[in-house]
């Protein structure tokens, strides 16, 4: 659980950080940047499923502490 919490902050930082430099760098103004944001946020929400299967096959939430 606490990979998913350090990546899922690192990645949703960086999406939304790339979409505000990329709309600043070529000037596209605030609605396209907030697309962009969105638009980088999906896809790290699709990287973060990836990664949950993938912890979840190495090692089973079983509940027993």
């Amino acid at each position: 659980m606490s990979i998913m919490v350090l990546v899922g902050a690192e990645v949703f930082g960086v999406a939304i950080a790339a979409g505000w430099a990329i709309a600043g760098l070529f000037e596209l103004g605030d609605h396209v940047g907030y697309a962009l944001m969105v638009l980088f946020s999906l896809f790290a929400i699709y990287v973060l499923v990836h990664l949950w299967r993938r912890c979840i096959a190495a090692e089973p939430l079983t509940g027993r502490a």
